[in-house]
């Protein structure tokens, strides 16, 4: 009876839509993620809607690129400057609470002339309001009392596993980009040194051609036609 109880009180959880709302309410903000390339002398921005009273939290990475920065701001849906950096290789800002609508990131790369930049951003949202509508479902299922284990201690339970999973995710995506900024870098300082390595090995092949020359006019008295 006990494990029956658990496992109809998690498949009412799952499955049932929140009461008084019956399955109509707007989806869920999703998180997300995106990988850009952003020309030099370019600037772009980006728009992301957002729910009243929750937390936004926007993450950028510069992974590629000379210098590897670029100007950010974040500006609010009623047109107000929130945040505003210049030259910065990452940053990570959080808004709290947010307000209905839609804000604006802009990623400016015009001090650049030249090079363009590899540009890795996430938005990761908590909206305050998945709390209230996890409520609801308790009120579908019989009283607690009939129940041996708490749906409490369930609910619970499984909100703190969601929480450490999608932070676990978050940081493994933040890893991914730091891993391929320092990977652009190492191929980067890789070009340069083959390249410097090829000049080098040149002028010591000119440098002995020359010196050999120079010993064979020494050594004979008529000057002879290198070849």
């Amino acid at each position: 009876m006990m494990a029956a109880g658990m496992a109809l009180a998690l498949a009412l959880w799952l499955l049932l839509p929140p009461v008084g709302v019956g399955g109509a309410g707007p989806p869920p903000i999703q998180d997300g993620e995106f990988t850009f390339l952003l020309p030099a002398g370019r600037k772009q921005c980006f728009y992301q809607s957002a729910p009243a009273n929750a937390s936004l939290e926007a993450e950028y990475q510069v992974i590629g690129g000379a210098g590897l920065d670029v100007d950010f701001t974040l500006e609010s849906p009623q047109g107000v400057l929130l945040v505003s950096e210049a030259r910065k290789a990452d940053g990570v800002h959080t808004v709290e609470p947010t307000e209905a609508g839609d804000y604006r990131l802009c990623f400016d790369n015009s001090f650049s002339t030249i090079s363009e930049k590899l540009v890795f951003f996430e938005l990761i949202f908590d909206s305050l309001q998945d709390d209230e509508e996890v409520e609801g479902w308790a009120e579908a299922v019989e009283p607690e009392e009939m129940l041996d284990v708490k749906m409490e201690d369930i609910k619970e339970s499984i909100e703190t596993m969601r929480t450490r999973l999608e932070r676990s995710i978050q940081l493994l995506t933040l890893l991914r980009a730091l891993e391929a900024r320092d990977r652009n870098l190492q191929e980067g300082n890789l070009e340069r040194v083959n390249f410097w390595s090829a000049v080098n090995v040149a002028v010591l092949l000119l440098v002995a051609v020359l010196q050999v020359c120079t010993l064979k006019r020494f050594f004979q008295d008529k000057h002879p036609v290198c070849t």
